[in-house]
């Protein structure tokens, strides 16, 4: 059964909201389109939900953070921002392929950011991106505010990260060395 996500027109005069409706987008689900062809890249300032429409890019935080901002602002709270950690591996990622290979590991706990509605799963991305990338991996999930996105994120990522390298002791690297590891597996993705 394909996830149902909620619709509805945009009628606030708040600022997220505004921005679509410059573009001609009145309805949640042509935004969550919109949002989801725009290009994939960190932000100049991840914490200004506005810089992803002038820079015209964003990541799953920042693009998540920013529909959920548009629900809010319109009256619809059921929408649950939500930060999952999971297995980023060479099938789900095969872009890190290479990178795991080079540091003989078969995956890393990444922080991935969606939406969860009435218990379906929503991504947004990128383009053809869904739930299915990334459902099956799963080992956490914590819903966050769309403020929590930046230095939140990170300390939940990062908690995670030390607790797993802590549980599995034949892991050769560091909490450090595994953050790391991974900033080097965004960047291939970011390629």
């Amino acid at each position: 059964m394909k996830a149902e996500l909620l619709d509805f027109k945009i009628e606030s005069n708040e600022e997220i909201s505004t921005q679509f409706l410059k573009r001609e987008i009145f309805t949640f689900r042509d935004a969550a389109k919109f949002i989801q062809n725009l290009d994939y890249g960190r932000n100049t300032d991840k914490t200004d939900l506005k810089k992803i429409f002038t820079e015209n890019r964003g990541t799953c935080s920042s693009k998540h953070a920013l529909l959920k901002t548009l629900a809010v602002e319109n009256g619809f709270y059921g929408i649950q921002l939500t930060i999952g950690i999971f297995r980023m591996n060479a099938t789900n990622t095969p872009k890190i392929k290479n990178r795991l290979l080079k540091y003989d590991i078969d995956f890393i706990p990444e922080a991935h950011t969606y939406l969860k509605y009435r218990g379906q799963y929503f991504d947004f991305t990128r383009t053809g991106s869904s739930a299915k990338d990334f459902i099956d991996d799963l080992l956490s999930e914590v819903e966050i505010e769309p403020n929590e996105i930046g230095e939140e994120k990170i300390k939940i990522h990062q908690t995670f990260l030390n607790n797993w390298v802590k549980d599995n002791a034949d892991m050769k690297y560091s909490a450090k060395e595994i953050w790391a590891i991974r900033e080097e597996c965004i960047e291939d993705l970011s390629n």
